[in-house]
């Protein structure tokens, strides 16, 4: 007779931080793109259109956005392991995609490729530590795997941009996503056990109540968080526009920065410190949303954003803007564990992964928009003009956090 599975980060320590181990890598896949790929588009494909440029993330965005999604639905139904697995097998073309390009169509597609992968490792991470952790230190578990994902991301952006300082843009600092793509895959196969049975334990601990909302709310999930549901689609909004910062920052920045005439040295620096202070800010800031609540931490995290995008736009020269991507890594850092924390606190655990999915459907759709929006604003206006009105649009959003979503944060345990 098997045991029960025990929830909690001690009891499960050893897989928890083999998904943080795992998530790192997945991290460490998109961070690959994050300095060098919209300088290839410029220098080496010619493209002068900034929405052009732009279109490898609306790609990527939108097909994460959809990924993320499916991975909802397929993790309740085939397990957490099958789809995480599944995950890294989109990944092992995609270095090899944007090495050997001969086209833009080619990186094109090969974002269409990590976006799979993008939706489908790292939501199934997201879900799984949740589903480990329990109800008490679902922050702490974010911040956790948040931060692993986005120091990875910054690590891996100023690899490649100190490699292609030194050999090229292409394909040398691809070879690492070989890497990368192997090793994730390699851990996930091997080594991952499915948490289906953690959830099935915590969903047995909540109120019999809550299971009778459980068993009736399937049919109308994607319109509960997306839109009716106060918190849940305040967490999803707020979602969306967070990523449309991180796909301003992805696609434009570099651009902005290489206009300006810094080396590309200096731009890798720039493209790492933002989601480096984002992901070690996570330490903090998760397991803080756990004893403070998670919407003051939401509202307040949203307003630091806007505000140091209207910095980096009033900014000149490598250090202010270093200090502007730091204030947006902070900012970025309150908002992003806290989010998936609150989904968590008002999901149950029978729809939790549907909940995360169509949570990040609508976040990493944020993606597209943001590339979409900030190259035609890039192209009419300019690329400063484009950075400050997507600045205030996150102010704004703040504000609407701070009147329209409730406080999250449960003390029943």
């Amino acid at each position: 007779m098997t045991s029960q599975p025990v929830l909690g980060l001690r009891a499960n320590w050893r897989q928890f931080w083999l998904l943080i181990l795992i998530n790192a890598f997945v991290g460490a896949m998109v961070g690959l793109e994050r300095t060098v790929l919209p300088l290839i588009a410029e220098r080496e494909f010619g493209l002068a259109s900034k929405s052009a440029v732009l279109s490898f993330i609306v790609t990527f965005g939108l097909t994460k956005a959809l990924a993320n999604l499916a991975a909802g639905h397929l993790s309740e139904r085939i397990g957490r392991k099958h789809v995480l697995v599944a995950g890294w097998l989109a990944a092992l073309p995609v270095p090899l995609l944007v090495m050997w390009a001969p086209t833009w169509s080619w990186i094109v597609f090969a974002n269409v490729l990590l976006g799979i992968n993008q939706g489908l490792a790292w939501s199934t991470t997201i879900v799984m530590k949740i589903d480990l952790v329990g109800p008490r230190q679902r922050g702490l578990a974010m911040g956790l795997n948040e931060f692993a994902g986005y120091l990875a991301v910054a690590a891996s952006a100023f690899a490649t941009g100190t490699i292609a300082t030194r050999y090229g843009l292409r394909p040398e600092p691809f070879y690492l996503g070989i890497a990368f793509a192997a090793a994730g895959l390699a851990l996930s196969l091997l080594f991952v056990r499915d948490t289906s049975g953690h959830a099935a334990v915590e969903s047995r601990l909540r109120t019999s109540r809550m299971a009778d909302e459980a068993s009736g709310i399937s049919r109308g999930l994607f319109a509960r968080v997306s839109w009716r549901d106060p918190a849940l689609s305040s967490a999803s909004q707020a979602g969306l526009v967070n990523n449309l910062n991180d796909g301003l920052a992805w696609g434009l920045f570099p651009l902005y920065f290489a206009a300006a005439g810094l080396p590309v040295r200096q731009i890798g620096i720039l493209a790492a410190v933002y989601p480096a202070t984002w992901g070690l800010a996570q330490l903090w800031t998760g397991a803080l949303s756990d004893r403070w609540g998670r919407k003051g931490l939401i509202t307040s995290g949203m307003v630091v954003q806007g505000l140091a995008l209207l910095a980096m736009t009033m900014a000149r020269g490598f250090l202010a803007w270093a200090l502007a991507g730091i204030a947006l890594g902070i900012g970025t850092a309150m908002v992003y564990p806290t989010l998936l924390a609150a989904i968590g606190d008002v999901a149950h655990p029978a729809w939790r992964a549907s909940a995360v999915g169509i949570y990040r459907l609508w976040r990493d759709l944020g993606y597209a928009v943001g590339a979409v929006l900030a190259g035609l604003l890039a192209d009419a206006l300019g690329m400063s003009m484009a950075i400050g009105v997507i600045g205030g649009l996150t102010i704004a959003v703040g504000i609407l956090v701070a009147v329209r979503m409730p406080e999250t944060l449960r003390n029943d345990g």
